[in-house]
């Protein structure tokens, strides 16, 4: 066998799993998403959130601003599927920049009550 090849099998039988934590807060990770703390949504089917949503609006030297979504513990793909969705009721531009959704004029209140209608706790700032 070349050593290659071993380290190959080696690699693949010994997993990375934590065996055993001296730690007394340590909180096995999610089967689901491998993360500890989880940020599935549960099985009550809201999404699990550690602080609320923030929805601001910001205005830049152009245009008539942009709505910000931050704090929003989501997967990044289920964060384009939400942006995408929004965009489209909305009739408007956006995009996700380091996490946080962008969306295009000031639609605060629409955001608002769409996140609430999806299950998550919301602090509008400004």
């Amino acid at each position: 066998m070349q050593p290659c090849y071993r380290l190959f099998l080696y690699n693949r039988i010994m997993s990375d799993n934590i065996v055993y934590s001296t730690d007394p807060d340590w909180v096995k990770p999610c089967p689901v998403c491998g993360k500890s703390p989880c940020g599935c949504i549960s099985p009550s089917g809201k999404p699990k959130q550690s602080e609320p949503v923030r929805i601001s609006f910001r205005r830049g030297h152009k245009g008539s601003g942009m709505t910000m979504i931050e704090k929003l513990q989501m997967h990044p793909a289920g964060k384009e599927e939400l942006l995408k969705a929004l965009k489209k009721k909305l009739g408007v531009g956006g995009t996700v920049k380091l996490g946080a959704l962008e969306i295009q004029g000031d639609h605060r209140d629409f955001v608002e009550t769409e996140l609430k209608n999806r299950g998550y706790k919301i602090r509008r700032i400004g």
